[in-house]
């Protein structure tokens, strides 16, 4: 975790840094919004911007969203002045932190910004295979490309790989391809100079030159178009890159990992992705297998989100019930580890006792599936019937294709509760078509799961 703090706090600052120090962050320190710019522009990095709200924290948001900066932003401030939170929260600070800090809000918050844990959760045999290859080619550099569906932990994966090679101590970062508009993907990933083209205010180091030293993870390359695919290929032969409107070349020392969750070797056969990159990112494969097919991780997993869930939401850690976790090793998983993921958050939320018992574990399927229906030893639903006993497709017969599917978009998102790359990877699409039928749904006046902030940017 990379911390930049802006401010002074009134010497509050010392105590924040120190606690975040002791929790294993990296931080660093700027007084001013102008400087912390300078810093992010200039390949510094962070994680996450602990804000002290007496400078202006919707500037501060306004600019990094501009120079598309994509970074948590948690306002601070002395005491707990309601008015003060309520307007750094609507300004889009994730967070508001009261001053002098309390050691556990700070280690909170970090750990809620760090979403993606570093630990891997295994007790399946069939991933001890994958785990002791990994633990081979983890101390070499070579590129690794890492495969499995949506939702099985590739980028814990690429974490893991990182963390036990010669190059820990630095860098770890990560570019999620599908998330990035194609015009834009360019400038993220080798930079721009000042003036490259319209909003491009100052130079600005891309990812590559950010991750120098240690490890750059692209993440779903898949969706990459074709045309940077030849740039991305240039850099990893020459080790080198050209910033955008940039006349000089630039080396660069990384490690590259790559994920996907489609047949990259099918993807070259339909012309969608160069074959002689797929060369070079495929020095090494590991393949994560899908949830279904390592149910001997269901329980660590599951207790380990319950745990997660429970502490962030301030509640007692409930004990995962005997029906409730037979119904979790019966479900087929489709979206893997997320999707457990999500079931079990749902479950510390809607649980009022000290044990997850089944009323509390909320399956779903390509419709959703009733409790009843999961419950071991339950007959299954009976299918929809007409009037003469036949089975039929009633929700579907006499709909149209776009409505059954924005209803599958809307549902899916809704499950995801309102997280769109986890959506849009369980629909197998980009996050750029999801975003553009939420935009469509939103025209037309249909509400969009999720938060208003959400929402507003679509």
């Amino acid at each position: 975790m990379r911390l930049l703090i802006v401010g002074s706090l009134d010497g509050h600052i010392v105590t924040a840094g120190k606690i975040a120090l002791a929790r294993g962050a990296k931080v660093a320190h700027v007084d001013d919004i102008e400087s912390a710019l300078v810093a992010l522009r200039s390949g510094q990095g962070a994680d996450l911007v602990l804000f002290d709200v007496k400078l202006d924290v919707g500037s501060m948001i306004e600019q990094l969203r501009s120079e598309r900066i994509n970074l948590p932003v948690v306002a601070c401030g002395i005491g707990t002045n309601a008015e003060i939170a309520v307007r750094a929260i609507k300004a889009g600070a994730k967070e508001y932190i009261p001053l002098p800090p309390d050691p556990e809000l700070i280690a909170a918050v970090l750990a809620a910004v760090s979403e993606e844990s570093t630990a891997l959760i295994w007790r399946d045999p069939v991933m001890q295979k994958t785990l002791k290859l990994a633990e081979q080619i983890a101390p070499s550099d070579a590129s690794v490309l890492i495969t499995g569906e949506s939702g099985t932990g590739k980028e814990v994966m690429a974490r893991f790989l990182h963390n036990h090679s010669k190059r820990a101590s630095k860098a770890f970062i990560s570019v999620n391809c599908a998330a990035i508009p194609e015009n834009l993907l360019e400038s993220e990933l080798f930079g721009h100079e000042k003036g490259a083209f319209t909003g491009a205010v100052a130079r600005r180091i891309g990812k590559f030159e950010e991750a120098n030293g240690g490890t750059l993870l692209l993440d779903e390359i898949s969706e990459m178009h074709p045309r940077l695919q030849a740039k991305l290929l240039r850099a990893i032969q020459e080790r080198e890159i050209d910033r955008v409107g940039g006349t000089q070349p630039i080396k660069v020392d990384i490690r590259l990992l790559a994920t996907s969750n489609r047949d990259l070797e099918q993807e070259v056969r339909e012309g969608r992705f160069r074959e002689d990159l797929f060369f070079r990112l495929n020095v090494m494969t590991l393949e994560l297998p899908p949830l279904r097919q390592r149910p001997g991780d269901i329980q660590p997993l599951a207790e380990h989100f319950i745990r997660r869930y429970a502490e962030a939401n301030g509640l007692p850690v409930p004990k995962l019930g005997e029906e409730a976790l037979a119904m979790l090793r019966a479900h087929p998983w489709r979206g893997n580890v997320r999707e457990l993921e999500n079931t079990m958050h749902r479950a510390v939320l809607l649980n009022r006792g000290p044990t997850i018992e089944p009323d509390s574990i909320m399956l779903t399927g390509g419709r959703g599936i009733p409790v009843e229906a999961a419950r071991p030893g339950a007959a299954p639903a009976p299918a929809p019937t007409t009037g003469t006993g036949t089975t039929a497709a009633a929700p579907l017969v006499g709909r149209t294709v776009a409505a059954v599917e924005r209803d599958l978009i809307l549902e899916t998102l809704n499950h995801c509760l309102g997280n769109r790359t986890h959506a849009a990877n369980i629909l197998g699409i980009s996050i750029r078509t999801l975003r553009n039928k939420l935009k469509q749904y939103s025209e037309e006046g249909i509400p969009i799961p999720g938060r208003e902030a959400d929402r507003a940017a679509v």
